[in-house]
């Protein structure tokens, strides 16, 4: 189409976006970065201040009696495996193979995401059973202004996964809904790495300095 916007990075190329919506996908894109490093800059207060507070227990539970390292392995490999299933959906997309390959890849990253929240959620239910609440101490209220924190992050990805998957199965592969995919696998990835870092810190650096 004359006028029509291309994407020039291969490593994008949703293909070409419909001349009404008068975006540049690499500026989309480039926009989105931006936002997440934002997010990030956001991230790193929260985990400065749990970094500070990891001694302040207050008499009360700690890492080394709250945390369930069975579990949070659980998790590193359910989050893991879907930065992988994600990486293939948006292969499979680019390449332009069948829709159902696409849209199954996409299910599978959905359902690892919802197998982490459930058990994240899950092991907050054990720590309150502990007296490990936010109120509790100021190391807990640090804890749940940042772990609960990336589980918000991660709601928020696997509902935008459901509602792309509707809008695939009402309308199809428009390029559009590309654009809006690949600015869901960035932030994805984005969340899996916070998570190391949650994992590194939080929980590892909390059971070793705690």
């Amino acid at each position: 189409m004359n006028g029509t916007p291309s994407t020039s990075n291969p490593s994008v190329n949703p293909g070409q976006v419909p001349g009404a919506i008068h975006k540049d996908p690499d500026m989309v894109i480039f926009g989105f970065w931006v936002f997440m490093m934002s997010d990030l800059i956001f991230f790193g207060v929260v985990f400065a201040i749990y970094i500070t507070m990891i001694g302040a227990t207050a008499g009360g539970p700690g890492p080394r009696e709250l945390f369930d390292f069975g579990s949070l392995f659980a998790q590193t490999m359910l989050l893991l495996t879907s930065s992988l299933t994600v990486g293939i959906a948006t292969v499979t997309m680019k390449h332009q193979r069948s829709q159902a390959s696409f849209l199954f890849w996409v299910v599978v990253t959905l359902i690892l995401g919802l197998g982490f929240l459930t058990l994240e959620l899950y092991d907050f239910s054990q720590m309150a059973a502990q007296g490990g609440v936010p109120q509790r101490s100021g190391y807990l209220s640090a804890f749940f202004g940042l772990v609960p924190l990336h589980g918000l992050h991660v709601s928020f990805g696997c509902l935008w996964m459901l509602v792309l998957i509707v809008q695939i199965c009402k309308v199809g592969m428009l390029d559009i809904i590309k654009l809006r995919f690949l600015r869901l696998a960035l932030f994805w990835h984005f969340l899996d790495l916070i998570w190391i870092g949650i994992f590194s810190v939080v929980y590892f650096g909390g059971w070793v300095y705690g």
